[in-house]
C-alpha cells in the first residue's frame, strides 16, 4: 500500500497543465466586458501572472499563446523572458475568426485569396512555434454557414482538406497539429468541423502528427465525452484537451465547477489508457490545456482553482482499483463495477494533495497562499493606473 501511495504521489507531482495567456486578460461575453484592475494588458504581464499559478501549484510550467492577440516583435527575447520566470511557451493558437476577410470562412472560404491568407497566418504561427520551442499548433476552425444554400457542404470539405494538407506540409517534424471542433458558433446553420468525428477524419488523412483536440464545452448537451476520449485514445488520435466546463453551451466556466463527475470519468479513461501497452504512448503525449473565460472571478485565483480541480480529478482516477474493476466487468457484476468507479470518485483526495504540495516545497493551500502574497493588490495598483 505504501508503494502504491508513493506511485500515486509521483504521478501527481509529474502532472503538467498548460494555462492560456488569454485567461489572464480582460474578457467577457457578447454583451459586456467587466474589467478587472489587476488584469494583464501586455504579453509580459500575462506571463508574469502565469508564473504565479506555477509558483503556487508547481504543475503549470507552460503558457499557450494566441496569435495575433499575443503577437510580439522579438520572440527570442520573449522566450528568454518566460524562461527567467520559470516558464516556457506552449501551444500556439492561430486566430481564424477575427478578420473582415473571414466573413464567409477562413480555410473553407469560397475565395482562394482568403483561404491562402488563412494558410499564411497558420504558417506564421508555425514559424513562431519554431522560434519559441513550441511543438503544438492548436487549431480551432470556426468556419461554417448561417443559412441553408449559402454554400456546398462537400465543396467546403474539399477546400478544408486542401488547405490543411498545405498547412501539414509546412509543419516542422517535431510538431503536432491539433484540430479542435465545435458543435456551433460563430456559424449557426452548420459548422465545418462540428464534432470529433469530422476532425478525426481530417487528422487520419493528414498523417500521424495530426490529432484531435477535445474542448469540454464544444459538444451538444448530454454528449458522452469520456467515450469520445476512449475512442480517440484507442485510435492514437487524442492529442489534447481544452479544459473548461459548461451548463448550456460553450460557457467556458471553470473546469469541474458544474460537472465534476464528468471530469473524473474523463480522467478515468486517461489513466486506464496509460496502463495499456496499446494506448500508453498516446496517453502519455496528451496535452492538457486550460481554455476558460474568467469574467467574474479573479483571473489568477480562478486559474489556480481550475488546476486544483484537475488535480483532484486525476488523483481520484488514480485511486480506482483497476484489478477489482476488471474482475467485476468480466463477471458481469454491473453494480459492483459502477461502485468500484464511484468509490474512487467519492474519495477525499485533498489531504493527499496537501501532502504532495508540501513534499514539493509548496503551500498546501495554493489559493490562500496566493491571496496572502498581496500580488493582486500590487498588480491592481500598478495596472489600474496604466494607460495601456
Amino acid at each position: 500500500m505504501a508503494a502504491y501511495r508513493k506511485n500515486v504521489k509521483e504521478k501527481l507531482k509529474n502532472q503538467r497543465i498548460e494555462t492560456p495567456s488569454w485567461g489572464y486578460a480582460d474578457s467577457g461575453t457578447r454583451f459586456h466586458v467587466f474589467r478587472q484592475a489587476s488584469a494583464a494588458h501586455t504579453l509580459e504581464e500575462k506571463l508574469t501572472d502565469a508564473s504565479q499559478v506555477h509558483k503556487y501549484t508547481g504543475v503549470c510550467p507552460s503558457v499557450a499563446l494566441h496569435i495575433p492577440w499575443d503577437r510580439n516583435d522579438d520572440w527570442e527575447r520573449l522566450k528568454s523572458f518566460a524562461f527567467d520566470l520559470g516558464l516556457q511557451i506552449g501551444a500556439i493558437n492561430p486566430n481564424l475568426f477575427q478578420d473582415e476577410d473571414y466573413l464567409l470562412g477562413s480555410l473553407c472560404n469560397p475565395s482562394k485569396r482568403v483561404r491562402q491568407k488563412a494558410v499564411g497566418h497558420i504558417t506564421e504561427c508555425i514559424d513562431i512555434a519554431q522560434i519559441t520551442g513550441s511543438d503544438i499548433i492548436s487549431l480551432w476552425i470556426p468556419d461554417g454557414t448561417n443559412y441553408p444554400g449559402q454554400d456546398s457542404f462537400r465543396d467546403r470539405k474539399a477546400r478544408l482538406m486542401e488547405t490543411l494538407t498545405e498547412v501539414y506540409g509546412v509543419l516542422k517534424s517535431h510538431m503536432r497539429l491539433l484540430l479542435e471542433y465545435k458543435f456551433f458558433e460563430p456559424a449557426f446553420y452548420h459548422t465545418d468541423t462540428f464534432d470529433w468525428g469530422s476532425c478525426y477524419l481530417l487528422a487520419k488523412k493528414l498523417g500521424e502528427r495530426a490529432q484531435v483536440l477535445v474542448d469540454l464545452g464544444h459538444h451538444p448537451l448530454g454528449t458522452n465525452i469520456e467515450q469520445i476520449v476512449a475512442i480517440l485514445l484507442d485510435e492514437q488520435k487524442l492529442g489534447g484537451f481544452h479544459f473548461n466546463n459548461k451548463k448550456y453551451a460553450d460557457d467556458d466556466l471553470v473546469v469541474g465547477s458544474v460537472n465534476p463527475y464528468e471530469l473524473f470519468l474523463i480522467y478515468n479513461e486517461l489513466v486506464d489508457a496509460a496502463q495499456d501497452k496499446n494506448t500508453r504512448q498516446t496517453a502519455e503525449k496528451v496535452a492538457y490545456m486550460i481554455d476558460q473565460s474568467h469574467n467574474i472571478k479573479n483571473k489568477i485565483e480562478a486559474t489556480i482553482q481550475s488546476v486544483i480541480n484537475i488535480q483532484e480529478a486525476y488523483a481520484k482516477a488514480l485511486m480506482v482499483d483497476r484489478d477489482s474493476l476488471r474482475k467485476a466487468r468480466m463477471e458481469g457484476r454491473v453494480l459492483d463495477a459502477e461502485e468500484c468507479v464511484k468509490d474512487a470518485y467519492l474519495s477525499d483526495v485533498r489531504p493527499l494533495l496537501r501532502e504532495v504540495r508540501e513534499e514539493m516545497g509548496l503551500d498546501p493551500d495554493p489559493v490562500v497562499a496566493f491571496r496572502k502574497s498581496g500580488y493582486t493588490e500590487r498588480a491592481a495598483q500598478k495596472r489600474g493606473d496604466s494607460d495601456t
